[in-house]
């Protein structure tokens, strides 16, 4: 966001101060009032300069008479999920995160950053999305539109709206057009390309990408169209104390023939078409970096390859089912399906 916007000094007058609450009509109405040494001092809204006007408050008096000095505000070591929950349940959509000296260092706008998760985010994007062609002979899937964007930006978009900014998009087939795409940001994010010189499984790209030795990383599928909650997800993953937790959708099987209980060649019972209930693996996890850092970049490696050394090895793996929609865009079917939501999606908005 434009934080100069909202940004105004304590000796501005309360005529100029409501000129530059007109500007902001539309958007988040607040103003972050500072001193002359820009420490920030106090917030104003239309409904502070009313009340100050109401005790008599000329509109040529300076906005420090108006201003809110009780303020909410977030120091820089304080920003994480449980105190942006906490202060989402209190209305606030504009907070200020301040350095020890009470300078401003961020705004976070609630209504498009709901939290700033502590991860970082890698795409996987190097697959031929054979199934789909003639469309992917000469667009990679990822870039395949769903609606008025690539399938890939809706999930940029999803990072970023958790405060993600760290993002890595894994690159091979039809590298270069991937790597012109995220040549400008998408959703405020620099997102990062990082190119294969060979296909690496799954995940095996990730040993390509640069992170930190500690925390955790966000791993997914690029062709995806879902409205999964990544905080939810995080602090599933966090309250676990999970290595790796992967997120997991209903996958139900119905038998249409009566199936036999058996004791040897006895039949002990019989059950009329029964139907089963699975979690299928959605192709978004979170993973340790520790974790991530043991793949080889020499290595073809599948995400199933390395969550099935990790149960091997006793690391502690869960996983979190997804509320909401889920498609994986990997046939004709599935992106016809995903045009057609969308669509309905976008005449609901619009109505």
């Amino acid at each position: 966001m434009q934080i100069d916007r909202h940004i105004l000094a304590d000796s501005s007058r309360l005529i100029d101060a409501l000129g530059r609450l007109n500007e902001l009509s539309g958007g988040v109405m607040t103003l972050l009032v500072t001193d002359a040494d820009g420490r920030m001092v106090g917030t104003l809204t239309d409904g502070d300069v009313r009340r100050a006007l109401l005790r008599g408050v000329k509109l040529d008096a300076p906005v420090s008479e108006a201003m809110f000095r009780k303020f909410r505000f977030l120091s820089e070591g304080e920003v994480n999920p449980d105190t942006l929950r906490e202060l989402r349940r209190h209305r606030l959509t504009l907070i200020p995160v301040l350095d020890g000296d009470g300078h401003i260092r961020d705004v976070i706008d609630t209504r498009v950053t709901k939290t700033v998760l502590p991860v970082g985010a890698i795409l996987m994007a190097g697959g031929k999305g054979e199934r789909l062609r003639p469309m992917t002979l000469t667009t990679p899937k990822p870039l395949l539109t769903i609606g008025d964007k690539a399938i890939i930006d809706y999930n940029i978009e999803a990072l970023a709206a958790v405060g993600v900014k760290n993002i890595s998009v894994t690159v091979n087939y039809l590298a270069e057009q991937l790597e012109e795409h995220f040549s400008k940001p998408v959703a405020g994010v620099s997102v990062k390309c990082v190119r294969e010189s060979r296909p690496l499984g799954t995940i095996g790209s990730a040993a390509l990408v640069e992170i930190p030795a500690d925390g955790d990383t966000i791993v997914m599928n690029s062709d995806l169209l879902t409205t999964i909650s990544f905080e939810d997800l995080y602090l599933h993953h966090r309250a676990q104390e999970a290595d790796i937790t992967i997120a997991a959708v209903p996958y139900n099987v119905s038998v249409p023939y009566a199936i036999l209980d058996t004791d040897g060649q006895r039949v002990t019972a019989l059950e009329e078409k029964p139907s089963y209930s699975y979690y299928a693996n959605a192709g978004i996890y979170i993973f340790s970096n520790a974790l991530l850092h043991t793949l080889s970049p020499d290595e073809r490696t599948d995400a199933t390859d390395l969550i099935e050394r990790a149960i091997a090895e006793g690391k502690r793996v869960s996983y979190f089912p997804i509320n909401g929609t889920w498609i994986d865009i990997g046939s004709p079917v599935d992106f016809a399906h995903a045009r057609e939501l969308m669509r309905h999606l976008q005449q609901t908005l619009d109505a």
